[in-house]
């Protein structure tokens, strides 16, 4: 096995060793070092909202209280069902502060999911978003025997198993009044090592498992990032990712050991539009976001004409070039210098005002980030640190550093997380940061976490001379040809989607076959807008995707996929998908990342008829 011992960086160790016990300890802090700082600012009729941290802290006390009132104990589960929106940051930390822990369900689960999570993590209060999530429950209800109370955010109560958030926060009112401590006793008491969340995987292959979180797990994450010294209180943080999701939980831990503020908006098709009006300073993202601003820029850019087609081509050579150099870890020259500094004054300041101007980085997870991808966001003078982590280690484990990033890495281990390649690949991850479990599944998690406490990612990778972790594949999409080639499908979609800016998902195809094949999925509004300067602009979807001038387009762009691959890895037969993928459709995780067996599985048909 080849390990890494990383002594590239000096962390600021102390802040990780003297970490909060719990996270409502961060928050209770956080509330009282910044009591008048804004802390969140979200939608609200048209308009932003702004809370400070105090306001944050009362909301949640009489939320906590509430809970406590209908008698939530120490680490019993309350479910959270709801789209990413303030009301479910400070239900989150009022669960927490009473002790208890948070099982996280995504909105767009369906119904019988719903029923299981909630019934498997024993949880006895759900806090739903609104009556189409209340809905999903009732429907279910004699398989949730165990569950005492609803609580609607958006909606109204029946006067008996569900209740508005409004009621409860006056029940918690009511227990304040005759108990003052309540709340804070409940805090004072919190374990490191006690239960903070339960976030069940998506279950492509049976019913989803949950992931056991401790405290100390989000408090670990939340100290080692602040150790690195990259963050500061002057740091705006916008939050549209799915806080069912790892990474958007890690998201809002950072505040409460930073202090700054954070921008909540779960609506995915404001992104670039809010993005210039936030003005935000960082921002996470997964690889799909890139994809689509960067295909669409591309497109916009392919589409000028005579000098300033000219002066932007040369722009964009200037700024691969000076990315290029500086990854060699050398100073551009005066020459190549001052050619940038013209160039970013006339194209790229022009493109960061879209993202509001202020943009120190973005940070990349969930998925593979394509090489050429990060480096043309880096040539315009945007910086995207991808980083690598899993539900099962509580998101954040590696990541590239503003002052040290590799393309097509995910950057060092985080202080005090220890990461070494098994002799098949495999990379194994130790640290405070590992789950504690997975729920009432001893057998599951004695296979994911070895007898020396090392936690099998299923990932294949590969540690480089300086230390930086190269994701290869996941071990289970790897396949290998009749030929006895193995073929890593999610290192291809990602350079694929990095050349043709109308791609949102190729889904690569060739267990035990003499060649591969693939399903390519389209992005609507890219289409669209080509279709529009192709004569097809008065076609649905599905009659453009199926048209011969989209096949013969997407063909021109698989030819240049595959004078990139190796013989036994290029596509020699794709199918157009004639509808959009989405998270609807079951296609695509919350978090936009590829649902590939079920897609494989839905399309399996136009798979068999690119062998016949």
């Amino acid at each position: 096995m080849a390990g890494l011992n990383n002594t590239q960086e000096r962390p600021d160790t102390a802040k990780i060793e003297g970490r909060a016990a719990s996270v409502p300890r961060m928050f209770v802090d956080r509330v009282l070092a910044s009591p008048g700082a804004e802390a969140f600012r979200y939608p609200d009729d048209g308009t932003w909202t702004s809370v400070t941290w105090r306001q944050v802290g009362d909301r949640v006390a009489l939320i906590a209280a509430g809970l406590i009132s209908l008698g939530i104990k120490p680490e019993e589960r309350v479910a959270l069902a709801s789209g990413t929106r303030y009301e479910w940051v400070v239900v989150d930390f009022a669960i927490l502060a009473a002790g208890a822990a948070t099982t996280t369900v995504y909105p767009t689960t369906h119904a019988e999911d719903v029923a299981f999570i909630v019934a498997n993590s024993g949880s006895r209060i759900v806090v739903a978003e609104d009556q189409t999530q209340v809905d999903k429950l009732i429907a279910h209800r004699a398989e949730l025997p165990a569950v005492d109370k609803v609580v609607v955010i958006d909606g109204i109560g029946d006067g008996d198993w569900v209740i508005t958030l409004n009621e409860l926060e006056e029940r918690g009112k009511q227990l304040l009044a005759e108990s003052p401590t309540a709340v804070t006793d409940r805090v004072d008491a919190i374990r490191p090592d006690q239960l903070a969340t339960l976030i069940y995987t998506s279950g492509t292959t049976g019913k989803p498992k949950g992931v056991r979180l401790t405290q100390d797990s989000w408090t670990y994450t939340a100290a080692a990032m602040d150790s690195l010294g990259v963050l500061s209180e002057k740091d705006l943080n916008y939050v549209w990712l799915p806080l069912a999701h790892a990474f958007g939980k890690v998201m809002l831990a950072l505040p409460l050991a930073i202090g700054f503020p954070t921008v909540i908006d779960g609506r995915v098709d404001k992104i670039v539009e809010n993005l210039a009006v936030i003005r935000p300073t960082i921002m996470g993202a997964v690889p799909r976001i890139f994809e689509k601003v960067h295909g669409r820029v591309s497109e916009t850019m392919a589409k000028e004409s005579g000098l300033k087609k000219h002066l932007v081509d040369w722009a964009v050579k200037v700024g691969l070039e000076t990315s290029r150099v500086k990854q060699s870890g050398q100073r551009p020259s005066a020459a190549l210098a001052a050619q940038f500094k013209l160039a970013d004054r006339l194209v790229f300041a022009k493109i960061r005002d879209r993202f509001g101007g202020r943009l120190r980085f973005f940070i990349s997870g969930s998925a593979a980030l394509d090489r050429e991808i990060a480096q043309w966001f880096d040539a315009i003078g945007v910086v995207v640190l991808e980083g690598y982590g899993l539900t099962e280690t509580s998101a954040a484990s590696t990541l590239n550093r503003p002052s040290a990033y590799r393309f097509g890495t995910v950057g060092w281990p985080m202080p005090q997380t220890d990461v070494k390649i098994a002799d098949d690949g495999e990379i194994l991850m130790k640290g405070p940061g590992v789950m504690d479990g997975y729920h009432s599944l001893p057998d599951a998690t004695a296979e994911a976490i070895d007898g020396e406490g090392w936690f099998h990612t299923g990932d294949i990778g590969e540690l480089d001379a300086e230390g930086f972790l190269r994701i290869t594949d996941r071990k289970k999409d790897m396949f290998k040809t009749s030929q006895g080639k193995y073929v890593a499908p999610s290192a291809v979609s990602a350079h694929f989607k990095a050349i043709c800016p109308y791609a949102s998902e190729i889904i690569v195809y060739g267990e035990g076959k003499p060649y591969c094949v693939a399903l390519v999925g389209l992005e609507a509004e890219a289409l669209m807008g080509w279709a529009a300067d192709n004569g097809l602009g008065d076609k649905l979807f599905s009659e453009i995707a199926r048209d011969g001038k989209t096949r013969e387009m997407i063909s021109g762009y698989v030819d240049q996929l595959n004078n990139h691959l190796n013989r036994w890895e290029q596509v020699k037969r794709f199918s157009i998908i004639d509808r959009e993928l989405t998270v609807e459709a079951g296609d695509l995780t919350p978090s936009l990342k590829l649902k590939r067996k079920s897609v494989v599985d839905g399309f399996h048909d136009s798979i068999d008829q690119l062998y016949a």
